[in-house]
């Protein structure tokens, strides 16, 4: 591939510049990135990239689709140093700390002083404060003023369908606006802490909380795991956590090797259209002989395969 400045220049111009190929998303194949020095084109006009693609590897990948593919260019064109006076504000003769509200009120979570209302979860029991649940949770407010609320105010209220440990987590984010420290709890333990939270947010309608556990949650998906994420997700309406399973997905060796858990299969027959127009086009760069161009075969896993103009055959999840 050679990039080539057209027609005479006006100046002398230096540049960077970076070829990637793009994956059907669009985004960069990190294997086939690359990038040049600082390149002065008064001196040579142009610039080659001799062993950036290999045909033969490109025909055989995923990232030729229909005798097409998509290369992006980079130009990184340095500008001149402009030198500007600024004027230095003098440091402050008053220093005004960072808000510590979160501690004063994690601390009367802490000391149950002034609790008027306990909840039995899962065997244990929570003290906490109306008024702040109330502030932070229109669901708690609804259950602790509202028409849904539980008796005086030494009322217990009882939480069903909840581990304590996700309770207890509730509660600190709702009085602190954080997640308690994750420091030297293993990642599986944490993942699993992350679903069970999810889904507490979604009963209570914590939605900063809710977008938390997502972000927590992309950082788990996995071969094992993508497929009961993916379904949570769907699920619960997580629309940036399905957006990230499914780019884990658009590997075709990714989704060969996730269809064989026992995830993608709750995730087919619970949620068949997740996959309808996620997944079923994938295609999977598996080569096909001449002759077979014009057959149609199922194999073992009930998936089809067909030849294809370049060469490549797809696979169409079938269910029933």
């Amino acid at each position: 591939m050679h990039l080539q400045e057209p027609g005479p220049r006006s100046a002398a111009v230096r540049a960077r510049v970076t070829l990637s190929l793009l994956d059907q998303a669009g985004e960069p194949v990190p294997s086939r990135i690359q990038t040049t020095w600082m390149h002065d084109f008064s001196e040579i006009p142009g610039i080659s990239f001799h062993d950036f693609i290999n045909r033969a590897w490109l025909e055989e990948s995923e990232y030729l689709v229909d005798d097409r593919f998509t290369v992006r260019c980079d130009l990184v064109v340095p500008l001149e140093v402009r030198k500007e006076e600024r004027r230095v504000e003098p440091p402050p003769v008053v220093a005004v700390p960072p808000s510590d509200l979160y501690q004063h009120l994690g601390g009367l979570l802490a000391a149950k002083e002034g609790a008027d209302v306990t909840f039995q979860v899962a065997g244990e029991a929570f003290c906490a404060h109306r008024c702040v649940l109330a502030a932070r949770s229109p669901v708690f407010k609804a259950e602790l003023f509202g028409a849904m609320k539980e008796g005086t105010s030494t009322a217990v209220v009882r939480v069903d369908d909840m581990e304590a440990d996700v309770f207890r987590a509730l509660l600190h984010f709702v009085y602190t606006d954080a997640l308690q420290d994750c420091h030297g709890v293993k990642q599986q333990k944490e993942a699993a802490m992350a679903q069970h939270l999810l889904v507490a947010t979604d009963r209570y309608n914590l939605e900063r909380l809710k977008l938390i556990c997502e972000q927590k949650l992309c950082q788990h998906i996995d071969t094992g795991s993508v497929a009961t994420i993916l379904a949570l997700a769907e699920q619960h309406n997580c629309c940036g956590l399905k957006k990230a399973c499914f780019q884990f997905l658009n590997s075709p060796s990714v989704l060969s090797d996730v269809m064989a858990t026992d995830g993608f299969e709750h995730l087919a027959r619970s949620y068949p259209s997740v996959l309808k127009d996620q997944i079923f086009n994938v295609p999977t760069h598996v080569p096909v002989g001449a002759e077979e161009k014009s057959q149609v075969d199922m194999d073992q896993h009930g998936l089809f395969s067909s030849g294809r103009r370049t060469m490549y055959c797809y696979r169409v999840l079938v269910l029933w």
